[in-house]
């Protein structure tokens, strides 16, 4: 396809007056995913453990002719997520991003490090999607966006307590989508596959690692963060209003490739 075709088959996504919640927002993946909504016009509310991290992103997003509100939030603290989001107001979009890692031989997980991830990953993105969910109802729906993963469906050696978590991601995922239908409200997920962020940056330092998932990818090349914009912006507007309880993977191909 040319340049020329590919331009003419472009989507682009209009958001103005949306107000779209981002937690885990001052760094990678919620960071670029922030962009892509005040790109597209949406108000922001950005969250994470430390709100000072966010302030570079807020004005960029800002010069842009947006509203944005920075919170800190520890969501592994849920009656701070409670208290952090019950004032907040109007919530069109929310975007489950916030999260952590920590890689491990199993035999080595230890039970603070076992909390740790699932109560940020699993536990306080619950708790987050029900506060969500609250303000929602009272607005007459909205949409939420999951961050799940790779280890959503497949085993990932040293990365138990973190594929427990995003197993589970998809698990309320598909509960919630299923119990908030008749709130107008959908929940979907993706599923990111190797993209660099400063999470991850530790893999991407090792030139025989990077070898190997390339050779694993179908469409040869790792993936770039502009990579999840779109489906995100797909997935909180009305272009997909029929789409819900789904994870749609980005992976270049990974989980099709026996």
């Amino acid at each position: 396809m040319s340049n020329a075709d590919q331009k003419r088959g472009k989507v682009t996504f209009d958001f103005r007056g949306c107000r779209v919640l981002v937690t885990g927002a001052s760094r990678g993946i919620g960071a670029h995913l922030a962009r892509g909504f005040a790109h597209a016009g949406a108000d922001l509310i950005l969250t994470a453990r430390d709100a000072v991290a966010l302030e570079p992103l807020a004005q960029e997003a800002r010069a842009q002719g947006v509203t944005v509100d920075c919170l800190s939030l520890d969501q592994r603290d849920v009656n701070a997520v409670r208290a952090g989001l019950s004032d907040i107001g109007r919530i069109d979009v929310l975007v489950n991003n916030a999260g952590v890692e920590d890689v491990r031989p199993s035999l080595e997980v230890d039970e603070a490090l076992w909390d740790k991830i699932l109560d940020t990953n699993l536990k306080g993105a619950f708790f987050v999607a029900q506060a969500a969910a609250a303000q929602m109802r009272t607005q007459g729906g909205g949409a939420i966006i999951n961050l799940a993963s790779l280890t959503s469906f497949v085993g990932v050696p040293t990365a138990t307590p973190y594929g427990a978590s995003k197993s589970g991601i998809l698990g309320i995922t598909r509960a919630l989508a299923a119990e908030w239908a008749d709130l107008g409200v959908r929940v979907n997920a993706i599923a990111p596959g190797y993209f660099r962020t400063e999470m991850t940056n530790v893999f991407y330092e090792d030139e025989a690692w990077v070898e190997t998932m390339l050779e694993r990818i179908p469409m040869g090349r790792l993936g770039n963060l502009d990579d999840l914009v779109g489906a995100v912006l797909f997935l909180a507007s009305d272009a997909s209003a029929y789409v819900t309880g789904q994870c749609l993977t980005i992976d270049g191909g990974i989980l099709a490739k026996i």
